[in-house]
């Protein structure tokens, strides 16, 4: 019981720290500038991440367990696509995907690649060829960091005339907020360190619900700390759309699937006995197989657009909210 009550103070502390995170990150953008350029953005989608970046490096690091550094970093990619489906909830009559632009689609598409890499990576990663002199070094990982800096480059080439409306409405956030630059950026220090602290502790509390309940590390992972590390994108993205910014939102969610992927690269450097993502349960695939499969439904609802909803979510909401329930039901029945 115990267990379970310093895992839930560990997601109230990244939950309530997450958001003011995003708060003073805001207002560091608007105060220096940085939120009229695509910085900005970029900065929203990695400080919304820190949680799976820190949980992922931990995990390896100082607890030794990849398969809860992968399966959390992956299934974080997932839940984020559950929380698209959920934005539903929030769009009143319309569906999501009626609500945004097809810029989006640039996104998923770049998403589904560097996902798929990851799934073929953990499933036949070790009938691949390894570089001599960094044997600890997955060669894949290389291609995930050139891969996310590509999109990046493209994704920026593309909504150049959508950065500004993007960033407006970030820096919209925090116009109730008046607060000095020096103390909105020592605030921003605070609850990074606050979340790092409280990160640093789920993978070890995670292995021991996995013990304590039989449940396996993948499931634990890609369940409870996928949905914990996730607790700043669902709070950015649940506040974008209460405003109405659901273009902000969808691009802060895709954004960080993207950045997760990076993610795995630099868990993978810091993971020295081997490489990450041959170290791994080949369970773990299908989580990653499920987020493309997620994200190949977000490109079909950008492109058909329904203008109805069955009840409170569009067809395709329902569509991600079954796969989610699958790929953790697989995860469930293999540990």
């Amino acid at each position: 019981m115990f267990i379970w009550i310093e895992f839930l103070v560990c997601a109230g502390v990244i939950l309530y720290s997450g958001s003011r995170l995003s708060i003073y990150g805001d207002l560091i953008a608007d105060k220096t500038g940085l939120g009229k350029s695509w910085v900005g953005l970029v900065l929203l989608a990695t400080v919304t991440s820190l949680p799976e970046l820190i949980t992922g490096v931990s995990a390896v690091t100082l607890n030794d367990l990849p398969d809860m550094a992968v399966s959390g970093t992956i299934g974080s990619c997932m839940f984020n696509m559950m929380v698209i489906a959920l934005l539903d909830f929030l769009s009143k009559k319309r569906p999501v995907s009626d609500l945004v632009h097809d810029g989006h689609m640039l996104s998923c598409g770049f998403g589904i690649v560097l996902l798929g890499l990851v799934a073929i990576d953990i499933g036949f990663g070790k009938f691949f060829p390894v570089l001599t002199k960094l044997n600890s070094i997955d060669p894949v990982s290389l291609i995930f960091i050139a891969v996310y800096l590509l999109s990046m480059r493209l994704i920026y080439d593309y909504e150049k005339s959508r950065i500004n409306e993007f960033a407006g409405e970030i820096a919209e956030s925090s116009e109730g907020i008046k607060t000095s630059l020096k103390k909105a950026i020592t605030m921003f220090i605070v609850n990074s360190v606050v979340i790092i602290t409280a990160a640093c502790f789920l993978p070890e509390l995670g292995e021991q619900i996995a013990k304590q309940t039989g449940w396996g590390e993948s499931f634990v992972g890609s369940s409870f700390i996928a949905i914990t590390t996730s607790l700043p994108e669902i709070t950015v993205s649940f506040t974008a759309a209460r405003m109405g910014s659901f273009d902000m939102a969808v691009a802060n969610l895709l954004g960080s699937n993207l950045f997760n992927v990076a993610i795995l690269a630099v868990t993978d450097l810091c993971y020295v006995k081997a490489p990450l993502l041959r170290s791994v349960s080949a369970v773990n695939s299908s989580t990653a197989i499920c987020a493309m499969i997620a994200l190949s439904i977000v490109v079909i609802g950008l492109t058909y657009r329904s203008k109805k909803k069955f009840l409170f979510l569009a067809g395709d909401a329902m569509a991600i909210a079954v796969v989610y329930i699958i790929a953790n039901a697989i995860l469930f029945l293999a540990r």
